[in-house]
């Protein structure tokens, strides 16, 4: 079971980019799909989530708007496309995978991680 997480990067403010986390070793379509961040000295947080049939999703107010989340369980791909980032979004990225029902925002729901992509937006 792997997730390996991409696209991250330096982007000024303003800017976009679009993470990708790509699942092996197991099928997307059981699983809901979060996606978390952590900033230097701060905790882990929530920052979008998506359910196995891409019907529901829910966000962070502070992304809400900007940032969308997105699946392609053809690909076993997730994907966040982060629009007008601010330096604020400053992180390493994560995604992860959930079993269950209902999505989640809190880390412990998660199953399983992939291994984190650096996002700095700076000018």
């Amino acid at each position: 079971v792997q997730l390996q997480a991409s696209g991250g990067g330096l982007v000024q403010p303003g800017g976009s980019l679009r993470l990708s986390c790509t699942a092996s070793g197991f099928s997307l379509d059981n699983y809901d799909i979060g996606w978390f961040r952590q900033a230097p000295g701060k905790e882990r947080e929530f920052v979008a989530a998506i359910g196995r049939n891409g019907g529901s999703t829910a966000y962070a107010y502070n992304v809400k708007g900007r940032f969308t989340i997105s699946r392609d369980n053809a690909k076993n791909t997730m994907y966040l496309q982060m629009n007008s980032l601010k330096p604020e979004d400053t992180a390493v990225y994560y995604c992860a995978v959930k079993s269950g029902i209902t999505i989640a925002t809190v880390t412990s729901r998660y199953d399983y991680w992939g291994q984190g992509t650096q996002v700095t937006v700076s000018s």
